[in-house]
């Protein structure tokens, strides 16, 4: 129970786990971030992590000056992209032995995210990009599925980008405005709510479809 709430506690103030951090250890948040991002969209069993949350909270942080706003996208950009490269390569190779030799893939994730691919094609690997857990499942799905690896390639490298740079700029632009920077606890707690909206929405229209 410790746990859970330390890590809900670090989730709801990451602003200031994050300016904690830079005050003590300064430029090592680059690689810190970068690990995060990276551990988040390539470990299939991370799906917790605040990624979307936190690319806000540090384009509003690079918005003071702490630190710099384009080698932090340039940086994040290619942790979610090496990420997901990962997460299709053990798909590809080692999905079968996973999925049926350990409890690490949950077959109901799985189901929901394959259910995605139906309905959007390739262009799942960029809308996942905005939806927590099938964000970390879907390039795990593509490699178990076999996607061509060429179109794999594409849909990661414009998802990593689209998702890294519009919500690091969304930060930079917007997290700093008084009412916001005030009120910053509820607006993560926003930004996870609605970027669960839509796989809640797809979820039950399956399920609906399904009875």
């Amino acid at each position: 129970m410790e746990i859970v709430t330390g890590l809900l506690n670090l989730l709801l103030h990451i602003d200031k786990t994050m300016l904690d951090f830079i005050a003590q250890h300064g430029n090592w948040i680059y690689a810190l971030l970068f690990i995060i991002i990276f551990a988040e969209t390539g470990l299939v069993f991370a799906p917790f992590l605040p990624g979307d949350s936190l690319l806000f909270v540090a384009g509003a942080i690079c918005a003071i000056g702490k630190m710099d706003p384009l080698v932090l996208m340039a940086l994040l950009s290619v942790a979610a992209i090496l990420g997901d490269a990962l997460n299709y390569a053990v798909g590809r190779w080692f999905g079968q032995t996973l999925i049926t030799k350990t409890k690490l893939i949950s077959q109901e994730r799985l189901t929901y995210t394959q259910g995605f691919f139906d309905q959007h094609g390739g262009k799942t690997i960029v809308i996942a990009r905005f939806l927590p857990i099938v964000r970390t499942m879907a390039p795990f799905a593509a490699g178990f599925g076999r996607m061509e690896s060429g179109k794999f390639f594409m849909f990661n490298v414009s998802g990593g980008l689209l998702w890294v740079i519009s919500l690091t700029l969304a930060g930079y632009l917007f997290g700093n405005m008084p009412f916001i920077s005030n009120n910053l606890t509820l607006v993560i707690i926003g930004i996870i709510i609605v970027s669960f909206i839509p796989g809640i929405v797809a979820y039950l229209r399956e399920r609906s479809r399904s009875h």
